[in-house]
This record gives C-alpha cells, structure tokens and sequence, in this order.
C-alpha cells in the first residue's frame, strides 16, 4: 500500500470538486491538491451534460424559491440569494473566459427563457402573488405575467397545443435565463487543472475509509481499479461526489455526518431528434408540482 500527503483532497470528479479545486489553486497555487475520482472521466455522473437539466439556477422559474408565509404575503429572501449567488457564477466563469481558461462562452453556457407555468385557481394566485413580490425587485424587474391563453401559446407552444379545457392558466416569463452544461465546465477547469504544478488527478479512485487522525487531519483509503490500495494524508478533505457524499461523510463519524438520510432520486431524460418538433419549443418551463412529486417539472 503506497501512502502519500497534500494540503487537500477532493473526493469527486464533478462541478463542485472542480470549481474549489480552481479557487483554491488561484488563491494559493502552493497548497497541494490532490482530486480523486471512482470513473475513468472526469463529470460523468451529476455533472454530465446528459444527467441533469441544465438550468442556470437563478430563481427566475423553480417556484419552489419562494414561499408564502403566514399572513399570506410572499417571502422572496431566498430567491434573492439563489440569484445573487448565479451573478457571481456568471462573473467568476467571465474571468476564466478572459483568462483562457474557459472556452467561448456558447461552448457552456446560453440564453434560454425561463418560465413558470401552472394550472388551477389557487396555483394561478399564488403565481400572480409570486410575480407582484418578485417583479418590484432590481434582479426581477423584467419578469413578465399573463393568463392570457393566446400569448401563453405565444410563449410555450407544445405545451398549449390541443389544450382545450377551461381551467384557470398562468405563467410568468423571463427571456435572459440561462442554459448551462456543467460537465463543458468541469472538464475544461480540470484540464487546466491537471497542468498545475501541486495539483494532482487520479482517476478510477473510490475511496473506502476516512480516518481522523491525532493531529486533526485524515488518512483517506484509496482501492483503484485494479486493487491496488492508497492512503492519502490530507490536511482538509472536500466531498463532492454527488449522491456518494452522504455514505461518505457517515463514514467518516464526524458529528456533522449524523441524523442525516438519504433515498435514490432519479429522472428520465428524454430527447427529441426531430427539428420540426424542437424548434417549436424554446425555454425552460417549471411547473408547480403536486403534494407528493418532484419538485419541479422542466421542458427544455
């Protein structure tokens, strides 16, 4: 078993692991980094293109950002932080543009409205209640509101079509959202990466015990794929490995870890290769979902 030591380990080969592992480098390029991933890629799971609906967070669609309290008025504290949060992403992925770094920006990220679309009289209300609190903000201002059937076929076609019943309708709109591929931004981030001098890629790397040491830091157990074992000493360890954190963090036994559970959630990702039908179609739509269901519902 071969053993080695770095200032800090990062578990997972994804976003997360990827964006702190390019902070830290440029706040330090010293510290000594070690990322560590269990597939032969890098951003294959979570992060991957594929896996996850892409959509640049901003508060602008996912209703589940807001809620209402009880003297009924809209409490908009965390879609104002979801959203200042997005801003910074956006200036921190201009600057490695600028830095050559990342790609031209179409390579990762582009604009797509972001809608919020519902059904019912009491998801109209809440919607309409939702627009009044969000639009009177500076980071909302250019939100759009209607119930009118025919700008609603106006906005999202498919989803209007053949659509005959009499229930109330709603929608609000904002035409800068954005669509991201995470996975273009962490591969990119890592193959600058992996060019640093004190920092370090192993791939085909599951990590099977996290022990604490006297000191305060952790020796990390490592099997790679053909067995052969490792223990890494780090001084800090970052888990970012997705679904994989939690059974992770459990392992480790500290008292963080403890209370938590976790259950599979998963989706069915479907793609349409016919252009007639894809170029009728051009936003992100979320939906209220019912007590019971995911939270969102996103057409592409």
């Amino acid at each position: 078993m071969t053993s080695n030591s770095v200032d800090i380990l990062l578990v997972g080969g994804g976003a997360m692991s990827t964006t702190l592992g390019m902070i830290l480098n440029q706040l330090d390029p010293s510290l000594t980094v070690t990322m560590v991933e269990r597939l032969d890629q890098i951003a294959q799971e979570s992060t991957n293109g594929w896996n996850n609906a892409g959509t640049g967070h901003a508060a602008y669609c996912e209703l589940n950002y807001t809620s209402t309290r009880p003297d009924g008025t809209v409490d908009t504290s965390k879609a104002v932080n979801i959203n200042a949060a997005f801003e910074v992403s956006l200036q921190y992925w201009s600057y490695l543009v600028e830095q050559n770094i990342l790609p031209e920006p179409s390579q990762f990220i582009n604009r797509v409205p972001h809608k919020s679309f519902v059904w019912g009289e009491k998801n109209v209300a809440d919607l309409k209640a939702r627009y009044q609190a969000l639009s009177a903000l500076p980071s909302f201002r250019e939100m759009e509101y209607t119930e009118d059937r025919d700008t609603l076929a106006q906005w999202m076609p498919l989803i209007m079509k053949n659509r005959t019943s009499d229930e109330p309708l709603a929608a609000t709109r904002i035409q800068h959202g954005s669509d991201v591929n995470f996975g273009a931004i962490a591969r990119n981030m890592a193959n600058y990466l992996i060019k640093q001098d004190n920092f370090n890629v192993q791939l085909n790397s599951s990590v099977t015990d996290l022990t604490k040491n006297k000191d305060g830091s952790w020796a990390v157990e490592l099997c790679h794929k053909k067995g052969k074992k490792q223990v890494i000493n780090a001084k800090f360890v970052f888990l970012g490995a997705g679904g994989g954190a939690l059974p992770l963090l459990q392992m480790s036994d500290i008292e963080e870890g403890k209370g938590y559970g976790g259950f599979p959630v998963s989706g069915q990702w479907l793609v349409c290769d016919k252009p007639e039908v894809v170029s009728q179609h051009f936003a992100k739509v979320y939906g209220a979902a019912p007590i019971g269901a995911p939270q969102c519902l996103s057409l592409t």
